[in-house]
């Protein structure tokens, strides 16, 4: 079967490296082009793909043989790219959290319906298999009604934590990336909460520049989100120093609890009234469109009515954006509750 041709649009996102690394390891996948602005970036990619690269935009959206792009860019301005790719016909592959706001979110969400093409936001938690299995078993009633979603999601610092000035540059820029610790990293709850509990009736939300004094963004952040029987807290730090506490989802249902633990091996655990010390969960291999996010963009091109992983369907991921917008919004006004526009 002749290979899927991606284009790749933006080096200066650094997850872009990863996913160069696994699509040179797919049969149906091909980089056809890519572009950057800078030219270290361009460098850096000819040394590790046989591909064209350019310092324009265009010079890839105007090539003729491709399938879809991938945005590796700001998170603003992969929402301009995002539209012009889906103009044209293109299925379109973005990193979270999708938008700089929910109005840009909306923008691509329109993009795709008009153009019938595919929209993906891609998350690194949605290929966690423990919280697949769970968010299954979620929807499954195994722990009763849902009444609370916890996740925090925290490290040292953009630069301290391994990734480039390229990277750091736009993602502590508010104007390029929609604000500071709170949509890079409250994002991950925020959409959490979104598929397990649906739209809350309210944010309340809580920032601060605590550590970081050479910030002009918000280092540290907390939302919370209100549902009619349930709630849900997302935080979000720049500045923690080690993972305790992080990057472990919490799920609370009448009958029992999960925690997912993706580090050390991974693992599902679960407990109850006669196991509250909590047992780890089988949790089957998944599905292989379930194994990565380029596994599951072909699959999601090739099923196009098909539901999507709900963490990186575009319609959740707009709400998540609805949601980080309310949160930035009462923590401007001294963290009072604000309403969500879904």
């Amino acid at each position: 079967m002749k290979p899927y041709r991606i284009g790749i649009l933006g080096l200066h996102h650094d997850h872009v490296w990863h996913s160069l690394g696994e699509l040179a390891d797919l049969p149906n996948m091909e980089v056809a082009a890519a572009a950057d602005p800078f030219p270290e970036l361009r460098e850096k990619f000819s040394k590790v793909c046989d591909a064209p690269v350019s310092d324009s935009y265009d010079d890839v959206l105007n090539r003729d043989d491709l399938d879809a792009v991938y945005l590796y860019t700001s998170n603003r301005n992969a929402t301009k790219l995002a539209i012009a790719a889906m103009n044209r016909g293109l299925h379109v592959l973005v990193e979270k959290p999708m938008a700089a706001d929910r109005a840009d979110a909306q923008a691509m969400v329109d993009a795709a319906e008009a153009n019938g093409v595919r929209l993906m936001i891609n998350w690194p938690f949605a290929w966690w298999y423990q919280l697949q299995h769970a968010i299954h078993l979620c929807r499954e009633g195994n722990i009763g009604e849902l009444w609370q979603v916890k996740y925090r999601a925290a490290h040292e610092g953009v630069v301290l934590m391994g990734h480039s000035h390229y990277f750091a540059d736009w993602v502590e820029d508010e104007a390029q990336s929609g604000g500071g610790a709170l949509i890079d990293y409250c994002c991950y709850g925020a959409v959490l909460s979104r598929v397990l509990l649906g739209m809350p009736e309210s944010v309340s939300g809580l920032w601060g520049n605590y550590y970081r004094d050479d910030l002009q963004v918000d280092d540290n952040a907390v939302i919370t989100l209100k549902y009619p029987r349930a709630m849900a807290i997302a935080e979000a730090s720049w500045t923690q120093h080690g993972k305790l506490g992080a990057y472990t989802p919490i799920i609370y249902g009448k009958t029992g609890s999960f925690l997912v633990v993706p580090r050390l091996g991974g693992a599902l655990m679960r407990c109850d009234l006669e196991d509250q010390k909590g047992s780890a969960v089988d949790v089957p291999d998944p599905e292989p469109h379930m194994r990565g996010p380029n596994e599951h963009f072909i699959w999601a091109i090739e099923n196009p009515g098909a539901e999507m992983n709900p963490l990186c369907d575009p319609g959740n991921c707009r709400d998540s954006n609805a949601i980080l917008d309310a949160g930035a919004e009462s923590a401007r006004g001294d963290s009072r509750l604000v309403p969500v526009t879904g």
